[in-house]
């Protein structure tokens, strides 16, 4: 009976991560009230106590803020480890939590909408829904290139990795990953405040993407028919171009995206107050607002592959007797 109820409850695991899944889809993020950024609120008031330009100071912000909502995770785990429904419930909860790709997707649109049209001062508004780069100084061209660089990247970041982490952990992944992901976001770019404060947080999600940035690499070349790309073009463009990017993580998903769309990513990226000049990935034209579109159509198949596989992961978990 105990091995049966363990079933049940993996059963409930990937069943919830695909009903968080499909309430992202549908419903998206929440417009009021979201739990992440209550996260970031509280984030940023534990950053205020804890702050000083050192490492260790980091590292203990990044142990306190991250193994909160994983201990939370746990203790809801722990809860619910008889009990499926309120399993499945939880689950799907904290997956639809933690999950962005509609809103990703969403973002996606608005830019290609405003491209379009050539409405360049509301593109530029609209960018720093999706990344961190000055839009002033960016044209329609380099706005295009931001976009579809961001929807690669957090294909993987808000949709393949969490998913990925409530396959492998439940509740307590979902939660834990969200929390690092955030973290750097916030304290995790080079600055000089978070030169060595933020660098601990940024290390830890560096860690946790592994795995994730590649399997959304390789889902975005299965998939690259879908935007009438080929994945024998993505597949080489990908392996050739994947560790020229500075971050371990984003040059796979970016480098993916573009053979798959047959565009050239990379180049000038404009902050503010900064400039890096990064290699470029991929060949053939810089991107416009077509590529946009087939960029969110290309993340959404993505989304849908890694929840197959995050359900099919929780089902396949290795069984642990229940304790008597």
């Amino acid at each position: 009976m105990g091995w049966l109820a363990m079933d049940r409850v993996k059963v409930a695991d990937a069943a919830g991560l695909m009903a968080g899944y499909g309430l992202d889809a549908w419903l998206g993020d929440p417009r009021r009230f979201h739990p992440v950024a209550g996260f970031g609120t509280l984030a940023q008031a534990l950053e205020r106590r804890l702050y000083r330009d050192d490492r260790r100071a980091g590292a203990a912000y990044t142990l306190i803020a991250v193994g909160t909502p994983a201990a939370l995770g746990i203790a809801a785990a722990l809860a619910t480890r008889r009990r499926p429904v309120a399993r499945f419930v939880v689950t799907a909860a904290a997956a639809w939590t933690v999950l962005g790709g509609r809103t990703l997707r969403a973002e996606g649109a608005a830019m290609s909408r405003h491209l379009r049209g050539g409405d360049l001062p509301a593109a530029r508004r609209r960018l720093n829904h999706l990344c961190g780069r000055d839009p002033e100084q960016l044209d329609e061209a380099e706005l295009a290139r931001a976009t579809v660089e961001s929807v690669a990247e957090n294909t993987s970041d808000a949709v393949v990795a969490p998913l990925t982490w409530g396959a492998v952990a439940g509740v307590p992944g979902l939660l834990a990953y969200r929390a690092a992901n955030t973290l750097d976001a916030m304290v995790g770019h080079r600055s000089a405040r978070y030169a060595r404060f933020g660098t601990p947080a940024a290390r830890l999600d560096d860690l946790l993407n592994l795995a994730p940035a590649r399997l959304t690499a390789l889902l975005t070349v299965a998939a690259a028919p879908q935007v009438r790309g080929r994945r024998a073009e993505a597949l080489r463009v990908w392996r050739r171009d994947r560790n020229d990017h500075p971050s371990p993580n984003a040059g796979q998903c970016e480098s993916a995206m573009a053979g798959a769309l047959g565009v050239r990513l990379g180049g000038r990226n404009i902050y503010f107050g900064r400039t890096e000049t990064r290699p470029y990935l991929g060949d053939g034209p810089r991107p416009d607002f077509r590529h946009i579109a087939r960029a969110a159509r290309l993340s959404g198949t993505v989304g849908v592959a890694s929840a197959v596989l995050a359900a099919a992961t929780a089902l396949a978990r290795p069984r642990r007797r229940a304790k008597r």
